[in-house]
């Protein structure tokens, strides 16, 4: 079970990433959703760098995610243009049993959140916060996720990383409560 909450940490992480903010039109070309069946175009971001082949590659790995979660049972939705996935209500997903189970069979699909679509989705971070980024960082890397990437300036991470490795599980247990996720949840209410 313990393993389950681990996972499911990870997988929450992952999507509270790709749920952060929801842009407007900031001049972006579009990528066509699965919906669409359209080819990927490159997109040009906010500050002028191509961040095409990363998005494409991104929202291409977050289809295939979804079709896993799909062919696991959970009727998910198409991702956006970016790669994000509405999936609802997260408090109701996670005491769903075939939700969590189709999470750990499709966790092989999730990559990191390109820095382009990061960088578009997220306010500017504090010294404070970019404090905190840092200190998990380290915490993650010295708890056995080495390979956990170190943030940039700007407090936003800088690579990808293997978050199913036993190592990652424990780092993530024991580094969470430095950004708020605590090590041991408390009993859910009902």
């Amino acid at each position: 079970m313990r393993t389950n909450r681990v996972l499911l940490a990870a997988v929450a992480s992952v999507m509270a990433l790709a749920l952060t903010g929801c842009g407007g039109d900031d001049g972006e070309s579009e990528i066509p959703t699965a919906a669409s069946g359209g080819a990927t175009t490159s997109s040009v971001g906010s500050d002028g760098q191509s961040g095409g082949d990363d998005v494409a590659a991104y929202v291409q790995a977050q289809r295939e995610y979804v079709k896993c979660l799909r062919e696991n049972g959970v009727d998910a939705p198409d991702p956006d243009d970016k790669g994000t996935i509405d999936f609802g209500d997260n408090l109701a997903l996670k005491k769903d049993a075939k939700f969590r189970a189709a999470t750990e069979k499709c966790a092989d699909h999730l990559t990191a959140v390109p820095e382009s679509i990061e960088k578009d989705n997220q306010s500017k971070l504090t010294a404070e916060q970019i404090k905190v980024k840092q200190q998990y960082a380290q915490c993650m890397q010295e708890n056995g996720a080495a390979d956990f990437p170190d943030p940039g300036p700007d407090g936003l991470g800088q690579g990808e990383w293997n978050q199913s490795s036993a190592g990652a599980k424990r780092a993530i247990r024991i580094c969470g409560p430095i950004v708020g996720v605590p090590a041991t949840p408390s009993p859910g209410k009902g």
